[in-house]
């Protein structure tokens, strides 16, 4: 009769980097202990178990509530890299839910991922930066970023990063310029943004145009802008292949266009065909900033000339289905149609 024979292998589907899980209320605690740990596989195992059970709102809820953040904020400084990927994943992970942007904000978490900008682990500096961006989403956490002082730091992680990264960090920047464009204009946030615009890399266009466009509210950003020849950029990006892209673009010279020197400059390299052009893209951003931005130019008598036979074209657009695009074609079609 044979005996016994118990095999060495794992049971299937057994991953050997992740914790045990305990049961019931024993979990979260045995967890938070094994974060602990000083054994380095005992820490990955336990980040590895948190990070999947995180993903769920009720239980980030349940990992706060049994303190995990100020867990993981040590472990943004262990000496080992894999932990500190891992950790600030996890952070990302509790920011994709209100509850946890909540407790990030007040347990004071941005402090602590800000002294991480310089992180040598490529994989952990971009956790770092979703976390970054998805906190300066919602109205607390773009505060906390720019009241933190990090726009400065950002600006001069741009021109550094590789594309990945680069990209989530001027997202973060066009939302930290939506609440307040000061701190950017006071430390070269024209010059940065302007070397990115034209970058071949998608989405870094896009966040630079998007960046570009809050940092043109202000008026000192549309002098800015005037001052450092980013208008023909602009206007070459208005037939860019995103759209996104080229709305963003025509939003900044919407906003530049305010002023007089916005105005002439954007005339003198030739704005009007292109934002004529955008209009029939079938995008609805990039037209109602086309039309606003033609609405503002119009005010120069030469640019109403040259808009006078493409009323037509103004007209049709009443009947868009859009609201805001029949809204903005009628007051872009009463400036154009103007007489003294």
């Amino acid at each position: 009769m044979e005996g016994t024979r118990i095999s060495e292998r794992l049971p299937p589907r057994a991953e050997p980097t992740h914790a045990t899980v305990a049961f019931g209320d024993r979990a979260l605690p045995r967890l938070s202990a094994e974060l602990q740990h000083v054994e380095l596989r005992v820490r990955q195992g336990a980040l590895a178990a948190l990070g999947e059970r995180v993903h769920d709102a009720e239980r980030a809820y349940e990992a706060i509530r049994a303190g995990i953040l100020e867990r993981l904020k040590l472990l943004l400084k262990d000496e080992e890299g894999s932990v500190r990927t891992r950790t600030a994943e996890v952070l990302y992970l509790l920011a994709t839910h209100s509850v946890g942007r909540e407790a990030m904000l007040r347990t004071h978490v941005v402090p602590t991922l800000s002294g991480l900008l310089d992180e040598p682990v490529h994989a952990c500096r971009k956790n770092i930066h979703q976390t970054l961006k998805m906190l300066a989403e919602f109205p607390a956490g773009v505060s906390c970023v720019v009241a933190s002082g990090l726009v400065p730091r950002l600006l001069m992680r741009v021109p550094e990063e590789q594309e990945d990264v680069r990209a989530l960090v001027l997202s973060t920047l066009s939302s930290c310029m939506r609440e307040d464009a000061l701190p950017a204009l006071a430390n070269g946030g024209v010059a940065v943004l302007k070397e990115q615009l034209s970058h071949t890399y998608p989405d870094i266009r896009r966040a630079a145009t998007s960046a570009t466009l809050a940092i043109s509210v202000p008026v000192e950003g549309k002098r800015r802008l005037c001052e450092e020849d980013v208008l023909p950029i602009l206007v070459g990006l208005l037939s860019d292949h995103d759209l996104a892209v080229s709305a963003n673009a025509a939003g900044a010279i919407m906003n530049t266009a305010v002023i007089t020197k916005g105005k002439v400059q954007a005339l003198e390299t030739g704005v009007i065909q292109p934002l004529l052009c955008l209009l029939g893209r079938g995008h609805t951003a990039a037209c109602a900033n086309a039309l606003r931005a033609l609405t503002c130019l119009a005010e120069v008598p030469s640019a109403r000339q040259q808009l006078l036979p493409h009323l037509p074209l103004l007209e049709s657009l009443l009947r868009h289905p859009a609201p805001i695009i029949q809204r903005a074609s009628s007051t872009a079609i009463q400036v154009v149609s103007w007489t003294p």
